[in-house]
């Protein structure tokens, strides 16, 4: 069980999110502002929909925290859906719901909509697209906020930026970059200019034609140790949390770390990183991060680079052709409320599942009931790894 635990609840249209996370130090300075940064910079990116002009995502701590420090007990969020009031006499949990409207019978392809049903014998598909939704990801942030705020107090960074959208792509090394807020404020949260007025004339194409588009986000985390991880078993190998991570994501059907996918046409003399040795720092290193930071499942002390493709956004405006579960009849499937192009969120909501991975690997190696003694704990195993 990860010592980082935790669990979202909620529906799309419901009344909101609720986020439980367990394994939190106590000490922690923790404000709302903290998270609530990150939960402002999902709603952002040039194709997002409606609904990014409804809602206005904060969390509110109902548990776990006192006088801007946590309790070491669990921590719960809460994050309202301002869309409640349009939805409440369809969502609400009484008896006297009214079921009978907005029912979602058509499944659309590339959804959950229809397997869903089918698993949880649900002929109303609404019951399974409220959770299915990736309003979901907006109680995920809420938990990486906290995760980025405890890697925060020991130096760790984690930011993320486009690389591709559609077949528009840019060769610039997002990893050698600081990741700085100037990201936020581009159309795309892309750093390269030229390639990004690219990518967003694809998105109008799109959006023109009705259709919608996916692409490829680039995660980094830098200030990461060497050791977080192991090799040991296959459930403690980090890679295989990461992309697990990335994998649980809505839409998201590919990772690579480092080289990923382009390392496979390389020859081995190409794809690995020669280890050097200081003798004046007394320190390990490398000059290249082809491997992304991970070697064996472990961190090496590289910046651990992670690239995730998430697929064309399911729901279009041209709807595509599907069949109805009760009549069994041919129709077009039913358009639910959508964005063209979601890329950019994808990457900050990357970004908070990084950062859950990496806060649970980092209470494995450092442990401690308190902020206090983790980094007591930490601190002595620098001091360890400095004198290997």
């Amino acid at each position: 069980m990860p010592l980082f635990s935790w669990v979202t609840a909620g529906e799309s249209h419901g009344k909101g999110l609720t986020a439980v996370v367990s394994g939190v130090p106590a000490g922690l300075p923790l404000e709302e502002r903290h998270v609530n940064r990150d939960m402002a910079r999902r709603q952002l990116g040039y194709g997002r929909g409606g609904r990014m002009k409804i809602e206005k995502d904060a969390v509110e701590f109902t548990a776990g925290v006192r006088a801007g420090l946590t309790l070491g007990s669990p921590l719960s969020m809460w994050v309202r859906n301002r869309d409640w009031e349009n939805w409440e006499t369809v969502m609400s949990p009484d008896p006297g719901a009214q079921t009978d409207r907005r029912t979602l019978t058509r499944p659309r392809p590339g959804h959950a909509d229809l397997v869903g049903g089918i698993k949880y014998d649900q002929t109303d598909l609404r019951n399974v697209l409220e959770r299915a939704s990736a309003r979901e990801t907006a109680a995920r942030v809420a938990v990486g906020g906290v995760a980025r705020r405890l890697l925060d107090e020991f130096g760790v960074t984690i930011f993320s930026a486009v690389t591709q959208i559609g077949p528009e792509s840019t060769d610039m090394d997002v990893a050698s970059l600081d990741g700085s807020d100037a990201f936020d404020q581009s159309p795309l949260r892309c750093p390269d200019e030229e390639a990004e007025g690219r990518m967003v004339d694809f998105i109008k194409q799109c959006q023109k034609s009705g259709d919608t588009c996916g692409g490829v986000f680039t995660v980094v985390a830098k200030g990461l140790p060497v050791g977080l991880g192991s090799h040991t078993s296959w459930d403690r190998k980090l890679d295989g949390r990461v992309a697990a991570a990335m994998m649980s994501i809505q839409a998201m059907k590919g990772v690579g770390i480092g080289l990923g996918f382009d390392g496979a046409a390389l020859p081995g003399s190409q794809a690995h990183d020669e280890i050097f040795y200081d003798n004046e720092a007394r320190d390990f290193h490398r000059e290249t991060n082809r491997a992304g930071g991970l070697e064996g499942g472990i961190t090496n002390g590289m910046p651990l680079v992670v690239h995730v493709a998430m697929k064309p956004i399911s729901t279009l405006a041209r709807a595509l052709r599907s069949v109805d579960v009760n009549t069994k009849e041919a129709f077009t499937a039913q358009k639910e409320r959508t964005d063209s192009c979601a890329v950019p969120a994808g990457g900050v909501v990357g970004e908070a599942m990084l950062a859950i991975v990496l806060a649970d690997a980092w209470l494995e190696k450092f442990g401690g009931d308190s902020l206090a003694e983790m980094r007591r704990n930490y601190e002595s195993y620098q001091d360890y790894v400095r004198s290997f």
